[in-house]
């Protein structure tokens, strides 16, 4: 039986140690690893979502290529070059679609006069075939929702009780901020909800689709395209053609509150006149 000297101890602790792989070799294969991994994972997500970026060179159509003159002389100091966005001037607009174009250009407030809470809505600077071309270039250049092709309110005609459901869907989803009689609100921060007083079809369901300012953006999966015309429909047929639900005096078309208030007030005048009427005769 051999002894188990010091030169043979130290030379199986070499010979672990030369078939171990050192410390910084692990962690350089880690890191290796994990690159790998992360540039997997843009690979998939870059193949997967081509409309998030704008592409270059992108072949435009003739109505595109006039949108994109309008664009250089007009938008292009705010929102850059391609669309990209610049900071602290304009967001980017890949992917808000040419019916967010529709929406705030058709309505004037976009170009924006200064840098405020909230754009406000203005005569607007172009045609409607110069927003069409605008909002063609847009698409073109990043994707995102379009205004469907066809009418955009609700054939009552064919069914009649649209404008009912058109109601119940303005009442829950809407009222909180345009009011019961659609004339608008205040929010926060000195931004506001306008008016509905005036606006067209396609105003109201571009609106829908984009979310502008604080508005929520309602896709198809929250408010199918039927039930975005029956809103359209009983904002047009009943709110726009000088009809007040709430009777014959709108009061501002602000809701059940400021009509509850002019009742409580006129009532109790009433009440006190009635009352000094009856003792002055007693």
């Amino acid at each position: 039986m051999t002894s188990d000297t010091p030169a043979r101890r130290r030379a199986r602790v070499f010979s672990r140690r030369r078939g171990a792989p050192s410390r910084v070799r692990r962690r350089l294969g880690a890191a290796v690893r994990m690159l790998a991994a992360l540039a997997l994972a843009g690979g998939v997500y870059t193949a997967f979502t081509p409309g998030a970026f704008a592409e270059d060179n992108v072949q435009l159509s003739a109505v595109a290529r006039e949108g994109k003159a309008l664009y250089d002389t007009s938008c292009i100091s705010c929102h850059g070059r391609d669309g990209q966005g610049v900071q602290d001037r304009g967001p980017s607009l890949i992917g808000v679609g040419s019916a967010s174009v529709e929406f705030q250009v058709g309505t004037g407030r976009m170009p924006m006069t200064r840098q405020e809470a909230q754009a406000e809505q203005k005569p607007p600077q172009f045609d409607d075939a110069q927003t069409e071309q605008l909002g063609q270039y847009i698409q073109e250049l990043g994707g995102g929702p379009e205004l469907p092709d066809g009418p955009l309110v609700a054939d009552l005609e064919s069914d009649p009780d649209a404008l009912a459901r058109g109601g119940e869907l303005f009442r829950v989803n809407c009222t909180s901020c345009h009011g019961f009689g659609a004339g608008g609100g205040a929010l926060s921060s000195g931004k506001f909800a306008p008016s509905l007083g005036d606006a067209t079809a396609e105003e109201l369901y571009a609106a829908m689709l984009t979310g502008p300012q604080n508005m929520p953006v309602f896709g198809d999966n929250q408010l199918t395209p039927e039930q975005k015309k029956q809103i359209i429909t009983y904002i047009s047929v009943q709110l726009q053609d000088d009809r007040d639900p709430g009777g014959l005096f709108n009061l501002g078309r602000y809701g059940p509150s400021t009509e509850g208030m002019a009742i409580f007030l006129v009532g109790i005048t009433l009440l006190v006149f009635t009352s000094l009427w009856i003792a002055g005769k007693s």
